[in-house]
């Protein structure tokens, strides 16, 4: 399958979805419309799921800044974390191949996965802060993954980590050289492909609920914050005005 902004091959039980949207893969609307479709339609016949970008640069900047006003943001946030519940839903390891930048809704994408492999000069960041934003599902799941002091420095500073300290953090699972990231992300699946399927998915599953985290519900809670209260702040609006007119923003403050 072939889109315009969207590459997706089979290897074996293994489904490879790869960011095409040159120079940095920041994901539009219709971006993560053409991944949620992809998924519906791999999912169901793929063990593994594995993502990556396109490109030098890095795995994904993150979603269009230009989504983010208010005119767009219903629809762009419908479309974003409509994404991430067909991840969650979707009965399959899912594996995330790094490289470069990784910002913003792609960090927020490549560390959702179950594993997360990266090159050694990988950066991750949620920048969203500087815009008077947050990042919602950072907001959901980075205190699971890391606990909620270190998520709280990575959201509330907005700064960018390498892989080394994602790796420290828990936001990364693997560490290889930059040039090894695909090779090492195939040997994980060959990894894991030699184990039952049955029983990846239903560890998969058992070990969330053991948690008792419930990402579409909380997830649910933040959309609405988002929406209803944050998109609705004067600094929210300034802040995505400002970055579309390359000038420093003016906060209103409360």
């Amino acid at each position: 399958m072939t889109t315009s902004m969207l590459r997706v091959r089979t290897e074996g039980r293994a489904s490879w979805l790869t960011l095409d949207r040159p120079p940095l893969n920041v994901l539009n609307i219709a971006l993560m419309r053409e991944l949620s479709a992809a998924l519906a339609d791999a999912a169901p016949k793929s063990d593994f799921l594995v993502f990556e970008g396109a490109g030098a640069r890095g795995f994904s900047a993150g979603a269009e800044v230009g989504d983010h006003a208010p005119e767009h943001i219903a629809e762009m946030l419908g479309a974003f974390n409509g994404l991430f519940r067909e991840l969650w839903r979707a009965d399959c390891i899912t594996i995330s191949a790094v490289h470069g930048v990784c910002l913003g809704g792609g960090c927020e994408l490549a560390t959702f996965c179950d594993f997360v492999v990266a090159g050694q000069s990988a950066k991750f960041g949620q920048p969203e802060i500087k815009l008077a934003c947050f990042p919602p599902v950072a907001m959901a799941v980075f205190a699971q993954l890391m606990g909620p002091r270190a998520a709280l420095d990575l959201i509330l500073t907005g700064r960018t980590i390498s892989a080394a300290e994602a790796r420290e953090l828990g936001l990364v699972t693997r560490v290889v050289p930059d040039a090894d990231v695909q090779k090492a992300a195939q040997e994980l699946v060959a990894e894991l492909a030699a184990l039952s399927p049955a029983a990846l998915r239903m560890t998969r599953r058992e070990l969330w609920r053991a948690t008792g985290f419930d990402f579409e519900k909380t997830l649910d809670v933040i959309e609405r914050a988002y929406l209803d209260r944050l998109a609705k702040l004067p600094d929210y609006a300034e802040g995505i005005q400002a970055f579309l007119q390359k000038r420093a923003p003016v906060w209103r403050g409360r």
